[in-house]
């Protein structure tokens, strides 16, 4: 689960010059900057490891926009990557099975859990698709957030039984067999997990779902996690026995480590937190809608990896009819420019009953 706050996966690159087909008796002016700044690094090595490791981009002109679409590619993503964690869990057993390596033990274990938090999420998704009632009014769609949770939970209870096999061989040492195939284990869980990471990011990123951005980013550290059992490996052809359960040890540490990104991401999103880039597409796609002066109030939340919200706007039309008619442009100007939009309200109020 991602990352930093930074989830971006609904990131749009839109331009912001309209030309209309008519002329407004009033000075249509926005004096809001849209050329928005970014903290992040974009060069050097620090630059390419955040963009590696909480990937943004502006680029979505592929963003699916359909409810039932987006989940059902949610469910694929989950699906396929279940088989393909599942068949390198598979892989390094029999490898552990002829080693008798911790620290590929702890990987295994590692890769094994991944492969389950597909499954709280697929039932998160298929949830979703359920309608809103009068008890859950918004839908089901936070299921999505809570399997997050569940899957903190059982990544850290991954990396509690690893921490207590490797220290376990510490005390009781047990020497590493044909570790070289050790290295064909890590290779095999690197590959399996970057596969992984890339597909779930890429969808992630295309249906707005920050679960699955954060499963994303995970599955790739954890593919480094898995080349760590080469350095093992490594190190025990080198004449030193006590590399392997090192090495599982720290293994076990770093997904402790790397795991608070998770939940600061999931915590995020429970509190309804939404990136401010993505308040200011909304707020761009109002101001620009013909008939539109100001928005006054406007507020966006996540339900699962679908958008809700709701704005005030101030028209340029008193008629209760003509207020109307340039609400309901400005909701489609949000659906058509933001994308993952399922309800979205505007009010409109008159200019001359606008607050001073």
């Amino acid at each position: 689960m991602t990352a930093d706050g930074h989830d971006h996966p609904y990131a749009h690159d839109h331009p912001h010059e309209h030309d209309h087909p008519h002329e407004h008796d009033h000075p249509h002016e926005h004096d809001h900057d849209h050329a928005h700044e970014h903290a992040h690094p974009h060069g050097g090595v620090r630059g390419f490891l955040y963009d590696l490791f909480v990937p943004h981009t502006h680029d979505a002109a592929d963003s699916i926009d359909d409810a039932m679409e987006a989940t059902s590619a949610g469910v694929r993503a989950l699906k396929v990557s279940l088989f393909v964690l599942l068949g390198t869990t598979v892989l390094q057993a029999v490898v552990v099975g002829f080693t008798g390596s911790v620290a590929l033990l702890a990987d295994t274990i590692h890769n094994f859990a991944d492969a389950l938090t597909a499954v709280p999420l697929w039932i998160a998704f298929v949830l979703g698709r359920r309608a809103a009632t009068r008890r859950y009014t918004y839908g089901y769609g936070r299921a999505e957030d809570l399997a997050g949770l569940f899957i903190v939970v059982v990544v850290a209870l991954s990396a509690v039984i690893a921490a207590w096999e490797a220290v376990d061989r510490f005390v009781h040492p047990r020497p590493v067999e044909q570790p070289w195939l050790l290295v064909l284990a890590g290779l095999i869980g690197f590959a399996g997990n970057e596969a992984v990471a890339i597909y779930r990011i890429r969808v992630g990123r295309r249906i707005g779902s920050a679960a699955l951005v954060a499963d994303g980013v995970h599955a790739r550290l954890d593919g480094f996690t898995s080349l760590s059992v080469v350095l093992g490996a490594v190190g025990v052809l080198l004449g030193i026995p006590l590399a392997d359960p090192v090495i599982g040890l720290l293994i076990a540490i770093s997904i402790l480590a790397l795991l608070w990104g998770t939940v600061k991401s999931i915590g995020a999103r429970l509190m309804d937190a939404v990136d401010p880039e993505q308040l200011d597409r909304v707020e761009h796609a109002l101001r620009h809608t013909d008939g539109v002066l100001e928005v006054q109030t406007l507020r966006v939340r996540w339900v699962g990896h679908r958008l809700v919200g709701a704005a005030t706007v101030v028209v340029d039309t008193p008629g209760l009819a003509d207020a109307g008619r340039v609400a309901e442009r400005a909701t489609a100007e949000v659906r058509s420019t933001v994308g993952n939009v399922d309800e979205f309200t505007v009010t409109p109020t008159a200019v001359d009953a606008a607050p001073r």
